[in-house]
């Protein structure tokens, strides 16, 4: 008896990963959302990064002055309204 269907599905598993959102395998290639398995699965990823949920591990940085933080200083603006 040959193995040779065991090898020629040994391979084809081989290529497929885990999708980081639900660990369901992925076909990697000729997938538009790799490493992910859908749309959902990259849009749910996207997510956790924008609320803060994934961080990058680092020094922490001091927070800057935003924008609108320096118009309520009193700092030149380019908003007519509050020029004298």
């Amino acid at each position: 008896m040959s193995l040779r269907w065991l090898a020629e599905l040994g391979a084809q598993f081989g290529s497929m990963k885990k999708c980081p959102a639900c660990n369901k395998p992925v076909h990697w290639q000729d997938n538009r959302f790799r490493p992910f398995c859908s749309e959902r699965c990259k849009l749910i990823d996207l997510s956790k990064w924008v609320s803060e949920e994934y961080r990058v591990p680092g020094k922490p940085v001091a927070n800057e002055p935003a924008e609108d933080d320096e118009d309520n200083r009193g700092s030149d603006s380019n908003n007519s309204e509050f020029q004298i």
